[in-house]
């Protein structure tokens, strides 16, 4: 049986709150169908004060051991490194997480905050937040570059926004039945079971991408148009498999157009949040957006958009639902 421990640092609880919802396999059944014994969770625990201060204390000191340590949320080192900002079980949060970390076999970051910090680490970042292992897209955040858990591996990170239920039960499944080596990681250290295609991969809208005709109002997206050329959506550049793996077994944000804002991808959230940016297609005069799909350059990007839009049939410049 694999022990975990779950703890929230700087967070919305978003990640919770999803993985509450997965499926295949559910909460439920990470307990009665894989054995994975849940020491605590601060949203379904039932031990509180001393006892939560007993437990992390028998686990730290080795008397309790620990297989998982799932973190959710930044880890906050302000004010002036103190950490007192988030104060947890009469310390700083972040001395809890620097000692779970080190006696855990695996340790796991969910979601945006935990992986790189997230929207609370973008500037001016007041209250000093960090990934736990990166900062934005630099390796190191606040275990440092080189840690390893007792299994020797890296933090194995599953972003998002909250991240998708179904990406946390079936990666803990991996770790508590042994197979933790298993997991391929990408460069970012993300499960590349998950995240080496792209949100476009699957999307209903692919075919417009393909012939370069972009949707003409926000919300046409589920009609007619790629949301890419006007309303800045990242699915050509953002790692997920949102479109593979659809939320709620229904849909996704690109299927019910809704732009992908790339929240799997440690630059998130992009252009700083500033008014004009997030929904709107950032562009080379005018013309030739300034970021477009990972793996292409630009030359052959713009020859792509040319014999697209000549090769363009009728049907894909009209609304493709009638009523």
């Amino acid at each position: 049986m694999a022990t975990l421990l779950w703890l929230q640092g700087g967070a919305c609880s978003g990640n919770t709150m999803s993985f509450l919802n997965a499926e295949e396999p559910s909460a439920c059944d990470l307990v009665t169908d894989f054995g994975i014994d849940v020491l605590w969770h601060p949203s379904l625990g039932v031990e509180l004060g001393d006892q939560v201060k007993a437990m992390l204390a028998d686990i730290v000191s080795g008397k309790k051991p620990l297989d998982i340590f799932v973190f959710e949320g930044t880890v906050i080192r302000a004010p002036h490194g103190t950490g007192r900002y988030n104060m947890f079980a009469d310390r700083p949060m972040k001395d809890w997480v620097a000692e779970l970390s080190g006696v855990a076999n695996a340790v796991v970051a969910l979601g945006d905050c935990a992986c790189w910090g997230g929207i609370p680490a973008t500037a001016p970042n007041p209250s000093d937040s960090v990934g736990l292992q990166y900062l934005k897209k630099n390796r190191g955040g606040y275990l440092g570059p080189h840690f390893k858990s007792k299994w020797g591996l890296p933090v194995i990170n599953i972003p998002g926004c909250p991240c998708h239920p179904d990406w946390v039960t079936q990666i803990l499944v991996a770790i508590a039945s042994g197979r933790a080596k298993d997991i391929a990681l990408d460069d970012l250290q993300r499960p590349q079971t998950f995240f080496k295609t792209f949100t476009q991969t699957g999307c209903t809208r692919v075919q417009f991408y393909e012939y370069k005709q972009h949707t003409h109002e926000f919300g046409q997206g589920t009609r007619t148009g790629c949301l890419f050329y006007e309303f800045g959506c990242r699915g050509p550049m953002t790692h997920s498999p949102c479109n593979r793996i659809l939320w709620n077994r229904q849909s996704s944000k690109t299927r019910a157009g809704m732009p992908c804002t790339g929240c799997t991808e440690p630059e998130f959230p992009f252009h700083d949040l500033m008014p004009g940016t997030v929904f709107k297609t950032q562009k080379i005069a005018g013309v030739i957006p300034k970021e477009h799909q990972t793996g292409t350059g630009t030359l052959t990007y713009m020859a792509h958009a040319v014999a697209g839009r000549i090769a363009a049939p009728q049907w894909s410049k009209e609304d493709m639902f009638v009523v």
